[in-house]
């Protein structure tokens, strides 16, 4: 009789403990496939949102108190544009979308607005020491896809959040909407500021920040009439999460000990501590799966060698070796997990998909590769708690067994 043979009509005799052992592993596997995959779109939504806000670390000269986060830079304290290239040229993991900036104020029409220099994209790209530095992709690792996070968004909206934009001509300008309705100007009109006419090439969405009140144009316009020489007096970063929660900002002040390194630590605590919390549930669930789990089917397992005993001793007196006997229950253990990862993924990912959009207010998809991974675990969980009973019964005396009454 061949060893699939005895291994599934041991499955059906026994049916009533298989059930107990299996309901165990699929269980356990339900939850934590739920959890992990609510926790993975939970991470991508929080990073969204985050990523919304704009650049959550500011590098300002040392002497610069910081009053306002939103409107540090609005200060006359500068610092060399070689800052920038340090940035770039580090191995600091996490830093995206880099943005130095110079503010200076300007009056116009009689009334005082602040002057922003940035860097469109296009600069980093054509400078030559910046190439392939991957500045305008956010980190592996932060929560969302890899790949540029300015390719599906509009430039208006990238520049107040990132002050990114694509293009941005010497003497072309974006203003602020509170900017726009104070000077009564709109897209295609024209600005004179320091005896030059600038071109306001868009008029950026209402942010209810600083941003409002704005005029952005290309840095080195700014440092030019500003007569300052290659300067900025901040530098804006978006910085994965993780990379701040490991010592990003401790890095970035050890790079730039000349400067101050400032960051949102509680919009970065919010998304650190809601993935540490879904972690820690994960790991609980783990742990409850092997331990109820593991012994579930330990106990399957040697009350079925214990019951077993006289058809174990009777195979082996017929000539099976202990290998033999070994592999029918370790076969036994893998069939158990192998379905138990199968039916725990397939009701962990209705449970997500289902509860994900009431519990945590996101779409929640299903995720192939949590199918192997709950297979794996399942598989190892079953083999490990049923390598003992199965060793047990692999060196049963056939004699002793066979004389049992």
């Amino acid at each position: 009789m061949r060893i699939r043979t005895l291994v599934w009509r041991e499955i059906f005799q026994r049916k009533n403990q298989l059930v107990t052992s299996f309901l165990a592993i699929l269980i356990g596997i339900t939850a934590i496939v739920s959890i992990k995959n609510i926790t993975f779109y939970s991470e991508k939504a929080v990073a969204r949102e985050l990523d919304a806000l704009g650049a959550n670390i500011l590098i300002l000269p040392k002497s610069v108190t910081v009053q306002n986060y939103y409107s540090a830079d609005m200060h006359e304290e500068v610092f060399p544009e070689e800052y920038v290239d340090r940035l770039v040229l580090s191995d600091l993991q996490g830093l995206d979308n880099l943005s130095p900036k110079l503010t200076i104020p300007v009056s116009i029409k009689g009334r005082d607005f602040a002057l922003t220099g940035i860097l469109p994209k296009n600069e980093f790209q054509s400078k030559a020491m910046w190439k392939g530095a991957g500045i305008f992709s956010q980190p592996a690792g932060c929560g969302v896809v890899v790949g540029s996070l300015t390719d599906n968004s509009p430039s208006k909206e990238t520049l107040v959040r990132k002050r990114v934009i694509e293009t941005l001509g010497e003497y072309e300008v974006l203003v602020g909407s509170d900017a726009a309705s104070i000077l009564e100007i709109k897209q295609g009109d024209t600005l004179q500021m320091f005896d030059k006419t600038f071109s306001v090439v868009s008029i950026l969405p209402q942010t209810g920040t600083v941003d409002d009140s704005r005029i952005f144009t290309h840095l080195h316009t700014v440092q030019g009439v500003a007569g300052k020489g290659s300067v900025v007096n901040a530098i804006e970063i978006v910085g994965c999460c993780n990379a701040i929660s490991q010592g990003l900002v401790q890095k970035i002040n050890t790079l730039l000990p000349e400067a101050k390194v400032v960051t949102i630590t509680q919009v970065v605590e919010t998304q650190i501590k809601t993935n540490k919390m879904m972690s820690q549930l994960s790991l609980l669930f783990l742990i409850i799966i092997v331990l109820v789990g593991g012994i579930s089917i330990a106990n399957y397992m040697y009350a079925n060698v214990f019951e077993r005993r006289k058809e174990i001793g009777t195979l082996m007196a017929m000539g099976a070796g202990s290998s033999f006997i070994l592999r029918i229950f370790l076969l036994k253990a893998l069939l158990l997990g192998v379905c138990g990862g199968i039916g725990g993924y397939i009701a962990g990912t209705i449970l997500a998909v289902t509860l994900g959009p009431k519990l945590a207010q996101i779409p929640v998809l299903p995720m192939p590769m949590l199918m192997v991974w709950a297979i794996a675990l399942s598989t190892v969980i079953a083999l490990a708690a049923s390598y003992f009973p199965a060793r047990h019964a692999a060196y049963l005396d056939p004699s002793a067994t066979i004389l049992e009454v």
